[in-house]
């Protein structure tokens, strides 16, 4: 029996894995394996992943100029599911490919279908990963995965309303909350949408009454969530003693309440290692707005006035050059909180 189109996926949908395109693999390498602390393997001269649990891949980093995640993987539950995400997808007219056999082993799974995205990061979707009996060679004691997805992603955005609506066709993302905040005079809003009990698997920011993106990279940063306090810790420390920038020293969210650090990583967006942030309980969640990112801490390291007129310029470069988004299936109608 096919799948029924208009039944939702939510709950069924999990961030899965991360494509990113780099040259810099021997930084990358003593970022994810010695400071981050998560399992490296070398697959080739072009080729490395990091294991984070028994799934074979959680990132996957291939030789390349663009410094940026390309793609993003989404573990789908059963096939029931992924049927009816397919549908919506060529419902909308929006082409889907099949990945190769040798693409999908590289990313752990037995078979991914992808499709475009917005800002140009192109969304996989597979059923079964690949797992792996070799131990885990890692300094972290451990992270959660499981029913929560591996983190989450942020992305800035100069058209949220159509981000969000992307993400609420494909996967019945649903809206977990807000946060109005103002960073050096720029007024920013950020919306916080989940598709499982992880309080959010993508986050959109945006700058207020402004088109602009002040951020050269595809996501501003990415998100992992370590299983004890020490391992935060021990992580944090060891991403100062290997020299690697700190954006954001420790501190608290307002929403979430994960504790967490933001670092630089070797391609230049930023990778957040967070802390028992809540769990969303369906029967009684509301979406409120808070106002500020933080409740104490995450302060910048190390910024400087260049580095601010950095971002106004990165910003008026944005102008130029249209967003790319994908208008069949951003949805019509998601209201701009």
């Amino acid at each position: 029996m096919n799948a029924a189109p208009g039944a939702s996926v939510f709950g069924a949908v999990h961030l899965g894995y991360i494509v990113v395109e780099t040259d810099r693999f021997a930084d990358w390498r003593r970022f994810g394996a010695d400071a981050i602390g998560m399992h490296h393997d070398d697959l080739s001269h072009d080729l490395m992943r990091f294991r984070m649990d028994d799934q074979e891949c959680r990132f996957l980093l291939r030789r390349g100029p663009a410094e940026d995640v390309v793609a993003i993987g989404w573990h789908i539950d059963d096939h029931t599911a992924f049927e009816r995400i397919e549908h919506r997808i060529r419902a909308h007219g929006v082409p889907l490919v099949e990945g190769a056999e040798e693409e999908a082993a590289l990313r752990g799974v037995e078979r991914l279908l992808r499709f475009p995205g917005p800002k140009g990061i192109t969304q996989e979707i597979y059923t079964t990963p690949v797992t792996s009996a070799e131990p885990l060679n890692m300094l972290a004691s451990g992270w959660v995965t499981g029913e929560a997805g591996m983190g989450h992603v942020a992305i800035t955005s100069a058209k949220p309303t159509l981000m969000r609506g992307y993400f609420a066709t494909v996967f019945d993302a649903r809206l977990t909350d807000c946060i109005d905040e103002t960073i050096s005079g720029v007024r920013l809003k950020i919306r916080f949408l989940r598709v499982n009990e992880r309080h959010h698997s993508i986050a959109i920011a945006a700058v207020r009454g402004l088109p602009i993106d002040p951020v050269r990279t595809r996501v501003q940063h990415l998100n992992i969530q370590t299983a004890s306090l020490d391992d935060l810790a021990r992580s944090y420390e060891r991403v100062h003693e290997l020299g690697f920038d700190m954006a954001l020293s420790v501190g608290r969210h307002t929403n979430d309440k994960e504790l967490s650090y933001y670092a630089r990583t070797p391609s230049g967006f930023e990778w957040e290692v967070g802390w028992n942030p809540i769990v969303i309980d369906e029967t009684t969640w509301q979406p409120t707005t808070h106002q500020g990112i933080s409740t104490w801490g995450h302060l910048p390291v190390g910024q400087t006035i260049v580095d601010k007129l950095d971002q106004f310029r990165l910003g008026a470069r944005s102008l130029a050059h249209a967003e790319k988004t994908v208008p069949a299936l951003s949805g019509a109608g998601i209201a701009d909180d």
